[in-house]
């Protein structure tokens, strides 16, 4: 059964020279989880940051840090995460060469673990780790640049996860990130989507706009 929708801006969205100021505004607007994209340039073509500023924000919010680690050997730096405050750690399924010891090396430290799918990385291939899954992020851009526009291909890809899940009877998030705005966001809701990552949508138009920017994305303005 599919699950409230909830929110999870993406800080790479945000004002930088503001970090803090902005991690406390999109939680009193209503954020659900805050969304930390971290970039290596070597996994993705962008270099965002790492776990010193996630854990420089980590006393700016009590929301759950959704982190998303774009880099590659993931596994050496599941740790350093983990002291930042990340509660779900969500790493890609080519980040390493074995995704069940990673996941289980999340798992291990208390984490939530999840697993995030390219645009060309099918489904299937979540089929015999379905049980160590507590997220799965599906990627409607290609990873590693804000503000692309979203990719539909991926909605079959989303109903295709969300039947997968339902038949485990487990408690799995479905996550999308990836040129989320008030237009997508409907469509992937509706493919079977439970969590939304919104960077542009979520932080534009400054701090006195975020309630309402997050209220539109849930159809609710």
């Amino acid at each position: 059964m599919q699950k409230p929708v909830r929110i999870a801006p993406s800080i790479l969205a945000a004002d930088f020279a503001k970090l803090g100021d902005e991690v406390r505004a999109i939680d009193e607007a209503g954020a659900d989880f805050i969304h930390i994209d971290i970039m290596d340039g070597h996994f993705v073509p962008n270099i965002s940051f790492g776990p010193a500023i996630t854990k420089s924000v980590r006393g700016c919010t009590d929301k759950p840090f959704d982190c998303h680690l774009m880099i590659s050997p993931v596994d050496p730096y599941i740790p350093e995460f983990v002291d930042a405050g990340a509660d779900i750690i969500t790493l890609h399924q080519e980040a390493g060469g074995h995704l069940h010891r990673s996941l289980q090396l999340v798992k291990s430290h208390g984490l939530k673990a999840g697993v995030s799918l390219n645009p060309a990385t099918p489904a299937s291939t979540l089929e015999h780790v379905m049980d160590d899954v507590d997220l799965i992020l599906v990627m409607s851009v290609n990873p590693g640049f804000g503000g692309q526009k979203f990719i539909p291909s991926q909605l079959d890809k989303i109903r295709t996860l969300r039947d997968m899940i339902d038949a485990t009877g487990r408690d799995i998030d479905l996550e999308v990130d990836g040129g989320i705005t008030t237009e997508t966001a409907p469509l992937v809701i509706e493919a079977g989507a439970d969590m939304l990552v919104a960077g542009s949508a979520a932080f534009k138009d400054g701090p006195a706009h975020y309630a309402d920017n997050i209220k539109a994305l849930l159809g609710k303005a």
